[in-house]
């Protein structure tokens, strides 16, 4: 990798978009592989049944969820002691990668579903690992002024990466009876090269960023027993928390709302693809001209909510936005109409930009400027603290209900729960109640 010296002499967009490069290529990761393409694959082509294969979906990424849940702080803020973003990012990322190239071994078999569900489980873990990593990133490459910019241009580019990808997978392997590679529908390998070639875009689009980022800045308090080092981690991230609870109330009361409709709206696009696939019958076609339409929908969204957010605030914004996602959700419970679902779906994703980059705004704007980098790096990792909460609840209610659009309900329900923790939460609180 170049020498700190070189990194210095890069011009900041070029730092940026090379950033930014990073979340084009992890649209490979969470449009192909978890929501649009490969999940519904293992659910209606792998599974002995639709029901079986998405409730075993559910608690695989439920299980994730709690292992990043356990892991993720501490693990963040070792990479942050040791200003070591770029490495561990690019550790993490390769290993996500690998998880890719894996499912390529997963045939259309009940006896394959276990290995499919552990490799996309794992590469879910590793992938939060790694978005922890890329946050502490943006905040180096970023001053106060543009963070915002910056941060919308990366998940721009995540949204539009998605949809170019989906598009040429589509021309190029899902819909030719022979696709690239002599993609054929004989053992699932048309779904298994559509792996392989989501992890090559992903590392190509990764590589960048490993290159231009800033490097360590200090190092040994990254050293030392990793047992011990970890505990000292978490003893670190109580305090802070117990800080928090005295001196920044509102902030720790929007990072635990935010924590949970974000993983309502993480839970919307993992499982939206299986739903189309088992509930409604979509073709896989069909499936990645839903995921190219969300997409487009999800980045309109986002941009045209920017300016409400401006001149109303970011909390109106994401109050709205939930209220309107779960109103528009509740019809897949009672239709099994193709075009019921594609309203709702395009709805839904309208309104799931919006809520994300609110909700990072408002923290900006609830952040004093001496706790900037620390208030986003907890952002960062406790998003991640309840994670397996949509996907369990996904899971348990179709359990209990028995058929597979009842899932919806239980993701509808977190969202729910999060709106009702973010109504009292005050935008402006801590800004005057922090003395420094």
């Amino acid at each position: 990798m170049p020498s700190t010296t070189t990194q210095q002499r890069l011009p900041g967009r070029l730092r940026i978009l090379s950033w930014a490069l990073w979340d084009w290529g992890s649209a490979a990761f969470n449009a192909v592989i978890i929501t649009f393409v490969f999940a519904p694959y293992l659910t209606k082509s792998v599974a002995a049944t639709e029901e079986a294969g998405s409730s075993a979906l559910g608690w695989a990424m439920a299980a994730a969820g709690f292992i990043i849940a356990v892991i993720a702080p501490a693990a963040g803020t070792r990479a942050d002691a040791g200003g070591r973003h770029r490495l561990w990012l690019g550790v993490h990322t390769s290993i996500v990668v690998l998880t890719m190239f894996g499912l390529f071994f997963v045939r259309d078999s009940p006896d394959h579903l276990w290995l499919g569900l552990l490799l996309l489980a794992a590469g879910s873990v590793f992938f939060e690992f790694a978005e922890v990593s890329y946050n502490g990133i943006m905040v180096r490459i970023t001053r106060r002024d543009n963070v915002g910019k910056v941060s919308g241009f990366g998940w721009g580019m995540g949204y539009v990466g998605g949809l170019v990808l989906l598009v040429l997978l589509l021309v190029l392997v899902i819909e030719p009876e022979v696709g690239f590679l002599g993609a054929s529908d004989e053992g699932g390998l048309r779904f298994r090269i559509v792996a392989v070639l989501a992890a090559v875009w992903f590392a190509i689009f990764a590589l960048p960023v490993l290159f231009t980022a800033p490097g360590a800045k200090f190092r040994g308090t990254s050293g030392g027993h990793p047992i011990r080092a970890f505990i000292a981690d978490y003893a670190g991230l109580v305090r802070r928390l117990v800080r928090m609870w005295s001196t920044e109330h509102q902030t720790l009361r929007f990072f635990i709302a935010s924590a949970v409709f974000r993983d309502g709206l993480a839970a919307i696009f993992s499982f939206a693809g299986v739903l189309a696939a088992g509930s409604y019958g979509f073709s896989p076609s069909q499936i990645i001209v839903l995921g190219v339409a969300a997409n487009v929908a999800a980045g309109a969204g986002a941009m045209i909510a920017g300016w409400f957010d401006d001149r109303l605030g970011p909390k109106p914004v994401i109050i709205a936005g939930l209220a309107i996602i779960i109103v528009g959700g509740l019809p897949i419970l009672f239709s099994a109409e193709a075009a019921v679902f594609w309203v709702c779906a395009l709805i839904l994703s309208f309104c799931v930009g919006p809520v994300q980059s609110s909700s990072r705004s408002f923290l900006a704007r609830i952040t004093p400027p001496e706790s900037a980098g620390e208030n986003f790096g907890l952002y960062a990792t406790t998003g991640r603290a309840v994670s397996f909460l949509g996907p369990a609840m996904f899971a348990l209610a179709i359990t209990i209900f028995g058929f597979q659009r009842a899932g919806t309900l239980g993701i509808l329900l977190v969202l729910a729960i999060g709106l009702v923790l973010i109504i009292p939460v005050r935008p402006d609180a801590p800004r005057h109640s922090m003395q420094g």
